[in-house]
This record gives C-alpha cells, sequence and structure tokens, in this order.
C-alpha cells in the first residue's frame, strides 16, 4: 500500500479531525486494551459522526512511561494495539469511508530503550553512534532553557552511568533528545516517514519541534537551524508523498508559531495554543475581548497552509502561553481543586470543565467549528464524557471510550478491574449517564447535535478557508464576526453570557442581503441601512449565511 495521491492538496483545510488513543477506543481481541481491530470495528460510527480524518496518539513499541511518546521503535506496531497487519487493514479499510489518517512523529525525542540510545551509551565520545544524541561533560552548558514538566524534573540533563556524561533531554529524563546537528539523524527521520508513507499514511503530527536544534547562549527554542531541519523534512515528504500533510506541534505565541509554515515550505498546518485557554477565559469572564485580542495578534499565513484548533486533547489544558495573572484567573476558575493542575495546566475534559453546561458545551464547539482553521475533536467529548483528577499525571482524561452504559462500557468484555484503566463511574459522567448506545437512542443528545455541526460545517468550505472580520458590538458580552470566500459570507454571533443579550451590529455593508440562520434553515430579516438588532438566549450563537436578494 503507498500513500493516497488526494483529489485536493489542500484537503486538510476542509478536514475535521477526531484525535483518540488506539488503546482507548475499542477493544477488539477482549485483553482489556483496545487495539486496531477494535478501532477498525467501530470506522462506521467515526464515519456516521462525519468527521473526515483520524490522528492517532503513538501507537509504536514503548516501555509506555510517557503513554508511548517515549518511543523505542519507530517501524512497528505495539504488541498491546496489534500488529503491522492489523494497522494495515485498518488504514485500507479508513480509506475506503474517505477517512484520512494522520500518525504521530515525535521527532525530539525516544525513549532511553530506544536502540539507539542503547548504543550511543555504550560507545566513546566522538563516535557515530555516540553522536545520535546530545552529550555533555557537565549539565551548565545550555542553562537559559526553560524546563517543560516543572512538576517532575528538576533539569534538562540527566547523568547517564555508563556514558559517563550527561545528555539532553526536553521532557522527561527517559526521553533523551536526538541531535538533529548530525546529518545521520535526520537521514533516519526520514526513512521512518518513507515507512509510514509506503504503508499508506495521509500525515504526520510532528511532536515538539521547536526544541530540534540547541545552541549555547539562546532557549534552544525556535533556532534558524530547527526551520532548516523541518524545511529538509517537508522536501522530503513532498518528493515521496505529495498531499502528505504535517501538522506542528510547537506551543508558542502565534508570532512565535508563524514561521513553522514557512513560505509554505515548512509545515501545512500548526496548532493554535493560545487561542484555547482564551476561549475559556471570554467564556467565564463573559467578555469577547481576550478571544478578538489573540485571534488580532495572529499573524497571516500562507494560502496553503492552516491552523489546527482545539478546544480539549489528551494533555492538559497548557497555561503556558498566557501571562501569570492570566494563569492565576484560570486555575481560579476552572481548576480551584489543586489536583485538577498539572505542569503548567489543568487536567480536565471540555465537559467537566464547564461543569457539564450543554448550552456552554455548545457553545465552545460552535466557536471551535466557526473560527478560520481546522477543527479537532478529542474522543469521548462529543458525547460529554468526564474524567478523574484522582489519577496519575494525565491518565484522567485518557479512560476507555464509553460505549454502553455496562460496568466496562461496552469497550471490552473483560471486567472492569482487567481494563488498562478503569471507566469513569462518577454519577454525573460514568458510564451509566453517558455513553454511546444511549445518545444514539435520543435525538436531543449531545453526540445527534455533534453530528448535525458536523455535518453544517462540511457543507461550508468558508468555515475552513474564509478570511476572518470582527465587528464592532457595544455589548462587550457578544462576540460577532463574518467569514468569506469568494461570494460566500456567513456571520457568526456568539453570547458568551449566561444571560440573555442584545446584540446591535453594523451590517451596513450587507444591505439587501437576508440572514438565514444554518442550523434551522430560518430567513431573518432582511438587512437595511439601520443596526441590525438580535437577541441571543444565555450561551446562544447564530450561525447566518447572508444571501443576497436577487
Amino acid at each position: 500500500m503507498t500513500a493516497r495521491k488526494p483529489a485536493d492538496p489542500r484537503w486538510y483545510q476542509d478536514a475535521v479531525i477526531y484525535e483518540t488513543h488506539v488503546k482507548a477506543f475499542y477493544d477488539g481481541n477482549g485483553d482489556g486494551v483496545g487495539d486496531f481491530q477494535g478501532l477498525t470495528e467501530k470506522l462506521d460510527y467515526l464515519e456516521a459522526l462525519g468527521v473526515t480524518c483520524l490522528w492517532l496518539l503513538p501507537f509504536f513499541p514503548s516501555p509506555l512511561r510517557d503513554d508511548g511518546y517515549d518511543i523505542a521503535d519507530y517501524r512497528d506496531v505495539h504488541p498491546s494495539y496489534g500488529t503491522l497487519a492489523d494497522f494495515s487493514r485498518f488504514l485500507e479499510e479508513a480509506h475506503r469511508r474517505d477517512l484520512s489518517v494522520l500518525i504521530e512523529l515525535v521527532v525530539n525525542h525516544t525513549s532511553d530503550q530506544h536502540p539507539w540510545f542503547q548504543r550511543a551509551r555504550r560507545s566513546p565520545p566522538g563516535s557515530p553512534e555516540r553522536d545520535f544524541y546530545v552529550w555533555s561533560d557537565d549539565d551548565r552548558k545550555f542553562s537559559g532553557t526553560r524546563i517543560i514538566f516543572t512538576d517532575t524534573e528538576k533539569s534538562n540533563w540527566t547523568w547517564d552511568p555508563e556514558a559517563k556524561a550527561f545528555y539532553w533531554h526536553r521532557f522527561f529524563s527517559h526521553q533523551p533528545d536526538l541531535n538533529f546537528d548530525n546529518p545521520a539523524v535526520i537521514e533516519q527521520i526520514e526513512r521512518v516517514m518513507k515507512f509510514w508513507l509506503d504503508l499508506g499514511v495521509d500525515g504526520f503530527r510532528l511532536d515538539a519541534i521547536p526544541y530540534l536544534v540547541e545552541r549555547d547562549g539562546t532557549s534552544c527554542e525556535n533556532l534558524p537551524e530547527t526551520h532548516a531541519v523541518i524545511r529538509r523534512l517537508r522536501a522530503f515528504v513532498d518528493r515521496h508523498a505529495p498531499g502528505c500533510m504535517l501538522l506542528a506541534e510547537a506551543n508558542q505565541w502565534p508570532e512565535d508559531v508563524r514561521p513553522y509554515f514557512g513560505d509554505g515550505d515548512e509545515c501545512h498546518m500548526a496548532f493554535h495554543f493560545p487561542l484555547m485557554p482564551r476561549i475559556f477565559m471570554g467564556l467565564r469572564r463573559e467578555s469577547a475581548a481576550p478571544i478578538v485580542d489573540i485571534m488580532r495578534r495572529t499573524p497571516a499565513i500562507p494560502p496553503s497552509c492552516q491552523w489546527a484548533l482545539f478546544l480539549r486533547n489528551h494533555d492538559e489544558l497548557t497555561l503556558e502561553m498566557v501571562t501569570e495573572d492570566e494563569r492565576a484567573y484560570m486555575n481560579l476558575a476552572y481548576a480551584r481543586d489543586p489536583r485538577a493542575r498539572v505542569n503548567v495546566g489543568i487536567r480536565r475534559r471540555l465537559a467537566p470543565l464547564v461543569e457539564n453546561g450543554r448550552r456552554r458545551i455548545e457553545l465552545l464547539n460552535a466557536l471551535l467549528f466557526s473560527f478560520p482553521g481546522t477543527p479537532i475533536v478529542y474522543y469521548g467529548d462529543e458525547l460529554g464524557m468526564g474524567d478523574d483528577v484522582l489519577r496519575p499525571d494525565r491518565d484522567g482524561v485518557r479512560t476507555p471510550m464509553q460505549w454502553r452504559g455496562e460496568p466496562s462500557a461496552g469497550f471490552s468484555s473483560r471486567p472492569p478491574e482487567a481494563l488498562y484503566s478503569l471507566p469513569v463511574t462518577d454519577p454525573v459522567y460514568g458510564v451509566q449517564a453517558v455513553n454511546v448506545e444511549a445518545q444514539l437512542a435520543d435525538r436531543s443528545s449531545l453526540l445527534h447535535w455533534m453530528r448535525n455541526l458536523i455535518r453544517l460545517r462540511r457543507q461550508f468550505r468558508v468555515f475552513g478557508r474564509g478570511t476572518l472580520e470582527f465587528l464592532p458590538a457595544a455589548n462587550p458580552r457578544v462576540l460577532a464576526y463574518v467569514r468569506r470566500l469568494d461570494s460566500d459570507v456567513v456571520l457568526c454571533v456568539a453570547n458568551l453570557s449566561r444571560h440573555a443579550q442584545p446584540a446591535e451590529l453594523d451590517l451596513s455593508g450587507f444591505e439587501g442581503y437576508t440572514p438565514v440562520e444554518m442550523l434551522g434553515y430560518t430567513p431573518f430579516p432582511r438587512v437595511g441601512r439601520t443596526p441590525y438588532l438580535l437577541t441571543l438566549a444565555g450561551y446562544g450563537f447564530l450561525w447566518f449565511e447572508l444571501r443576497r436578494e436577487g
């Protein structure tokens, strides 16, 4: 199997991405761990949900000390999740349903159990094997570099007694950083990419790419040498699989992420990390200002590129890209219980963050799906799944998918205590209260609402590719903006307050247009010269297609 050549090389701009861990979705062989057999069996569910691309968290052989981000073999499948043959069958079935598949490529580091590192630590200084990683005789080099996992790591250097030297790591001490000043390392990464491209994957999420190259006297982030590596990887992909997408994970300010697009010759997509906490901030403050401010701070990107947008994912709600005052506010608003905090963020799923408020969940998704970029849905959030802050690290947001209201959540034939992780059991978010089977039977469920929203989003290319223009609103609790693409014009209005609010909008530029509410296809009064008046319910939102009369 080889990578598909997409009909539209910019397919990712119109995509709706669904993120899941193979182990968490469905157990097909009854051993208590999700696998590719199970994921394949549930592709019909994902097709019916309407998503167009699956993003799979790491599934490679690994000691699993960091949930698979500590890779010990880049070219195989962890035995718990199946075999390469299982993966190939899954990929074939996904493609048969027009679902693209995006996989992780953890390029910054490996597991300390990877054969490359084991050879490096046993080889003499200066040898080609040792040079695969970054070493030092002391731990003072690169002293201006911040520590990312502040809860667990006190230094970015760890002493290796066998190598008799310190090795560099930006993440956990069992994840040594690769040496991207070594051309042999880049060649090995290219071989890994070709391996998966030949199998047929449609894209790679490049994990932690701001940290690829180190230089003394710098922050060791966003260096020109790092961008040179990314351009080389992009050129390699373009040669071997045109249409394959690269997604940059760079938790940085928008102006610092902008260079990762290059001139359209680096990554096709990049996450917009700072937007996410400001959406939650705007909701709690009942103010559009934090959202408008960060979007106005966001620079233009090449036409072939795209922002990746999300509300929640497999990690904590990161508060790195906020001010100290904003971080304190977010912790007070969303994580009063200190157990909900980890590193510099909040380890909660979407529904618990907003106290299971259905209207707030809908409003947040309406923003996610109507802002410039490609939306990402974290598995189970289409149901309103919950979490468990008592579990270590971020395990509480990585629990089994809840298929049915039974002890093992319909996830596995094994009893709950034999699963890789216990399902959530509390009365609000537990398997009896939140599951696919019940929501499929209830036409008013969140799952059906999400299906409708995804369907609507896919009907209008303007959401993925159009421009954004904020409209001035006298009411600071109302967020109003226009999306345009060619002759298509969409007006979005959102009430960030829990109370009903009036909106008075200057739509004089659209005089004579008829706003048609898009979820119910309801025509509203025609736009005239006077301010256009709307009333929105608490946490209400409206999407209008502006249709020119005549």
